[in-house]
């Protein structure tokens, strides 16, 4: 369990709780321990939790038992998804690997706003022709000036050579800090969970952020996601997430009396964009713990916090790109090729909901604003470096799945919930419709 353990370490969980982890291994094929690393994740979200358990008092649970078919269906979830039947279109068709003048690009179009910036900086509709005209690094650099999604394809030699590649091996695998001084709170009443009574202020879009706070409310958190009321998102990808979550619209300029209130009754606030999108909002851990002293702070990025490219857009996608996955998981050496599923969104979302339950029960111990936070490319090198896997072509059989029925709307076949603390159930409170909920708290503090 060597990625379970570098998480342990990082965020202060005892390591002899890793031993009551069982596992079955995922039937990917891969060059890369990408079974290893989603077990790994799935594992020290589910110990982290019952930690907390423990903390509040509940006996120490069995072994925890993960089922690698079902860690299969929920790292692969869009293959699993279907709305009222029908398979939603996930990728765009300008999203891809292209050739450049000089080698291989990545793009990320899925966005309208992301499509029009493309289009926009290659002039013309017709992708193949338009990424043929440019060399690999300008394009990128290109597509960064004008905010559209773009990445030139590097191999591992390449980007460990990269200043930012070299910030990023500084850090662990997961940043736990404390933003600053605040007594310890206590614990809410105890409920049938082990996050019952805790609010979660969920500030993330897209796939990883969303997965940590859904882990956070399948343990019994109060989780209310605030989205931008002019940037709507996807609606396969809000319901594929969103279990037992509320889904609220709320303009942080306009409204920002409602967000502070919000704020005042939250326990822990994640965050998905690039470190420094929300800044102008007083949404730096540092300002937070001077307005909010005990807040638990969380965020996930594409690529950090730290080094040249802190700021950078980026995506699962484009991370694989960049850091030399895509040229690992090539099956000729020279055309790119990908991971078996989007492993770095869905286990950075898994290790930041690990990192969030260890940083309560250490606030509600010892006090402090604690702040976490991992980044996507943190992960991906991470993966790099572990031994290689043999490629093995994946197993014929069906990925397990769940129905549920939206209130109010659509029937949803999704993938089942995979976290194994003691306890946990074996189903997913549905989904909410996006925006569908007031931007209030529903429980008592």
């Amino acid at each position: 369990m060597t990625f379970a353990r570098a998480a342990a370490a990082a965020i202060g969980l005892p390591p002899e709780l890793l031993d009551r982890v069982r596992a079955t291994r995922p039937a990917w094929s891969s060059t890369l321990p990408v079974a290893d690393l989603a077990i790994d994740a799935v594992a020290v979200a589910s110990v982290a939790i019952d930690h907390v358990a423990a903390a509040r008092g509940s006996a120490p649970g069995g072994d925890v038992r993960i089922d690698g078919a079902a860690v299969a269906a929920s790292f692969g979830s869009d293959k699993v998804l279907r709305i009222d039947g029908a398979t939603p279109d996930v990728w765009s068709p300008l999203s891809g690997f292209w050739r450049a003048a000089d080698g291989w690009v990545r793009t990320h179009a899925n966005y309208p706003h992301h499509a029009a910036r493309l289009r926009a900086l290659l002039g013309t509709d017709d992708v193949a022709r338009g990424v043929a005209r440019w060399p690999a690094l300008e394009l990128e650099q290109a597509a960064i000036e004008s905010g559209a999604i773009v990445a030139a394809v590097r191999d591992e030699a390449r980007w460990r050579a990269h200043p930012h590649a070299q910030a990023l091996a500084e850090l662990p695998l997961i940043t736990a800090t404390s933003a600053g001084d605040a007594a310890a709170r206590s614990w809410p009443a105890q409920g049938p969970l082990p996050l019952s009574g805790v609010r979660v202020l969920d500030l993330t879009r897209v796939i990883a952020g969303p997965v940590a706070t859904r882990d956070l409310a399948h343990a019994g958190a109060e989780v209310l996601r605030i989205d931008a009321p002019g940037l709507p998102e996807f609606a396969w990808q809000h319901l594929d997430t969103g279990h037992g979550k509320r889904s609220a619209l709320l303009d942080l300029a306009a409204d920002r009396e409602a967000f502070e209130r919000l704020l005042a009754g939250a326990d822990v606030l994640v965050t998905g964009y690039r470190p420094d999108a929300l800044a102008r909002f007083g949404l730096d851990p540092a300002d937070l713990a001077e307005r909010r002293p005990g807040l638990v702070t969380a965020r996930i990025s594409a690529w950090g916090s730290e080094g040249p490219w802190a700021h950078r857009r980026g995506f699962d996608s484009i991370v694989q790109a960049t850091t030399g996955i895509a040229m690992r998981e090539s099956r000729d050496g020279e055309t790119p090729g990908a991971l078996p599923v989007q492993a770095l969104d869905h286990a950075s979302g898994h290790l930041l909901a690990a990192a969030v339950a260890a940083a309560l029960a250490r606030q509600r111990a010892a006090g402090g604003s604690p702040h976490v936070e991992i980044a996507l490319a943190r992960v991906a090198q991470e993966l790099l470096a572990a031994p290689p896997a043999d490629r093995r072509e994946p197993a014929e059989t069906g990925l397990p799945s769940h129905v549920t029925r939206v209130p109010g709307g659509p029937l949803l076949t999704h993938a089942p919930p995979i976290l194994a603390f003691a306890g946990a159930p074996d189903r997913f409170a549905p989904p909410r419709p996006w925006g569908a909920d007031p931007a209030e708290w529903r429980t008592a503090p």
